[in-house]
């Protein structure tokens, strides 16, 4: 089939000239002549064919002239279904099970062998714990090719180190030793703290984690970091420790913010050049190049987001994800990976230690404590009280004494007062859950929610002056109350910008920053100053703020989700972890209910207890990560057939369907039907397997309708 003939020469005058152009590229083609390599002639190859029905490896002859640059792991062009598709050479047989006549190799794109065993195997681990394919995977995990980058010869050990000593590291000038682990030719990596635990001793068993690195061993830890800043240098010696062994390492974090911190740390740590940082925000060519450089050897160690998880780290011997319960580690692209089960399953699979931490800790860290396979590591009940800032809430009997309305206003007089105290020794931070002006209001007479007419969706005013509009589809809205017909909004939810006008007037003459959305600070000044953040986009102010107001804490709380106390314990906590110690003067301000469960792990630190009760009550409910909830989204009758069909494990459980369309408001569509398919964490991948199988049947029907098939989404319930 000659794709050109049925495009471009469709339209010709001739119709001859398509039926000539053909047999000459038949007989140009040399496929009828070509000889087979001598030895390993068949390659089997994964293909780039997202079709569920399809992901199995063909087998492929290999063409004499390509022998040679045919090896495992390189990119590679093959017909399949008669036109050019790209894909990945797994492997070289001597023979093929396949009965018929095998076609040749295309070409090789390049000999660069850019998918490693390790890689491959992982990749399909992943695609059965999620149910995808190992296309999608593998689109994941490798980076688009550049090729002046691949062209590129890797940098010798002597131009590494002469790349060094034109940057010295921050450590060197400090007067600190930092060995470059740079594994470059065999070389041998000098081992860079040398009987120095680092700041590890503050927590139960922390030396003994970095001596069983340093040993080369592979010690699995879920870790309750101290609150402050030191959480980047604890990595970096983890890290270091494992380096020592001669082992590499791969540290994931969820945003560039976090990856610039963990980045310095190694710098200061390891030395200039002995480990490159990946994130989506370089370009194709950097990106790419700093991939190489780990696929070859020039460094062993790898910190970026969540696609860093698949770095081609050679002798992996330390895997490390930070903030593991942020959003930000789920993959949106299918088939939607996790960046902790990416790295636990790589860690699983090739023996190597797992460093899982956080401020807070999540119900699947949890899971993981009880199961066996990890162990905890945090600090001693003074040591995190030494380090800790004091958390008062606004509610409490002895506030409400003097103010009423502690518990209900916005901002209480507790929250003014300590933050008017606090501006006498450095910068406030305000925590504000959205962002915008006002991002949904109210009838100011009635109360009525305004909902937009069109859609329903929540009607905000994006700034003073500026008419009232729909948060969804952005229609305008009339300032008249659809109820009672008379003109006036309140506020319901209100933003950081709305917030920011409040505090200026609050304070005057004390300067506001706001750090949301596009705009994140970096960091900011030690002086007097309010600092309004959404969370997450909390800068850092040297020797950490003199307080914090965790305001609007209802809206945290008060969300739809099965993880909304887990998810607002873990934003509490990372504001708060920037706060100085209570023994600096370090306090936390929130309005809210002191007896919930997430509040009480707040005022005292404990996040463990509170992730040990999450777990508890979804095992109860057979809720996610004691079950595996797979999620079935398409038309009605194609998703009632395939739920009618498949073969499940036998503790599974159906439930649905419901209405639902993703990326619209509930009830707007009723041809989009969601089914909810449960089992036990043990039966989770036979599961997915067990679905992903129905697809394939589908799919090689070529049955009508699109079925969409998530595993654990966070959003769910």
């Amino acid at each position: 089939m000659t794709l050109a003939g049925g495009r471009r020469d469709a339209g010709l005058a001739d119709p001859a000239r398509p039926r000539a152009r053909q047999a000459s590229r038949r007989r140009a083609r040399p496929g009828a002549v070509r000889a087979a390599a001598a030895e390993l002639p068949v390659a089997k190859v994964a293909v780039d064919v997202p079709l569920p029905h399809l992901d199995r490896l063909f087998d492929y002859l290999v063409p004499e002239p390509l022998a040679a640059a045919a090896v495992p792991g390189c990119r590679v062009r093959v017909r399949f279904a008669g036109r050019l598709t790209g894909g990945f050479l797994v492997e070289r047989a001597d023979a093929s099970e396949h009965a018929g006549r095998l076609s040749f190799l295309e070409r090789v794109l390049s000999p660069e062998p850019v998918l490693t065993r390790e890689i491959a195997g992982l990749a399909r681990a992943v695609a059965d714990r999620y149910g995808g394919t190992l296309a999608d995977v593998l689109r994941l995990a490798i980076p688009p090719r550049h090729a002046a980058a691949e062209a590129v010869p890797s940098a010798s050990a002597d131009q590494v180190a002469e790349a060094a000593e034109r940057e010295p590291p921050a450590a060197e000038a400090a007067g600190t030793w930092a060995g470059r682990s740079v594994l470059v030719g065999g070389a041998t990596p000098r081992t860079p703290r040398e009987g120095r635990p680092g700041r590890w001793d503050r927590y139960r068993n922390g030396s003994a984690f970095l001596v069983a690195l340093e040993g080369g061993r592979g010690p699995r830890a879920v870790w309750s970091a101290l609150p402050g800043p030191d959480w980047p240098s604890e990595i970096a010696a983890a890290v270091a420790a494992a380096t020592a062994a001669g082992r590499g390492a791969v540290a994931v974090v969820p945003d560039a913010k976090d990856l610039d911190l963990v980045d310095a740390a190694l710098t200061a740590e390891l030395g200039s050049g002995a480990h490159v940082s990946l994130s989506a925000q370089l370009g194709p060519a950097e990106r790419y190049r700093r991939w190489l450089a780990v696929l070859r050897g020039q460094v062993n160690v790898v910190v970026g987001t969540r696609s860093a998880a698949f770095a081609p780290v050679t002798s992996l011997g330390l895997v490390v994800i930070w903030d593991d319960g942020d959003d930000l580690h789920s993959e949106p692209r299918s088939p939607y990976p996790h960046a902790r089960d990416v790295l636990v399953l790589r860690a699983h699979r090739c023996g190597a230690a797992a460093l899982i931490g956080g401020f807070s800790r999540t119900a699947e860290a949890a899971q993981l404590l009880a199961s066996g396979w990890a162990k905890p590591l945090a600090a001693d009940r003074h040591v995190v009280r030494a380090h800790a800032p004091m958390v008062r809430i606004a509610g409490e009997d002895a506030e409400l004494a003097r103010d009423e309305a502690a518990r209900s206003a916005r901002l209480p007089s507790l929250a003014l007062r300590t933050a008017r105290e606090a501006l006498a020794a450095g910068p406030v931070l305000f925590q504000v859950p959205r962002r915008g002006y006002l991002a949904a209001v109210a009838c100011q007479h009635c109360g009525a929610r305004t909902r937009c007419g069109a859609c329903a969706g929540p009607v905000a005013l994006a700034g003073p002056g500026q008419p009232l509009r729909c948060g969804w589809c952005g229609v305008p809205h009339e300032q008249a109350c659809a109820r009672c017909g008379r003109p006036g909004v309140r506020a319901v939810v209100t933003g950081e910008q709305r917030t920011a006008e409040e505090l200026s007037r609050a304070f005057p003459g004390v300067p506001v920053r706001t750090s949301s959305g596009s705009r994140v600070l970096a960091a900011v000044p030690g002086s007097a100053a309010i600092v309004i953040a959404t969370p997450g986009a909390e800068p850092r102010a040297p020797g950490g703020y003199a307080a914090a107001v965790l305001l609007d804490s209802w809206a945290l709380l008060a969300r739809p989700s099965l993880r909304a106390a887990e998810e607002a314990l873990r934003r509490w906590m990372n504001a708060a972890a920037m706060v100085r110690p209570w023994r600096a003067g370090g306090m936390v301000v929130m309005a809210a209910d002191p007896s919930l469960p997430a509040v009480q792990a707040l005022i005292r630190w404990d996040a463990g207890t509170h992730a040990d009760r999450e777990l508890a009550e979804r095992e109860e409910l057979r809720f996610p990560p004691a079950f595996r909830m797979a999620v079935l989204t398409g038309p009605p009758d194609a998703v009632r057939e395939l739920v009618g069909t498949v073969v499940l494990p036998s503790d599974a459980d159906v439930l649905g369907p419901v209405p639902a369309v993703y990326g619209e408001p509930a009830g707007a569509s009723g041809e989009t039907a969601r089914y909810l398919v449960r089992a036990p964490s043990a039966d989770g991948t036979a599961l997915a397997v067990a679905l992903r199988a129905a697809l394939a049947e589908r799919t090689a029907r070529k049955s009508e309708g699109v079925i969409r098939l998530h595993l654990d989404p966070a959003e769910l319930i």
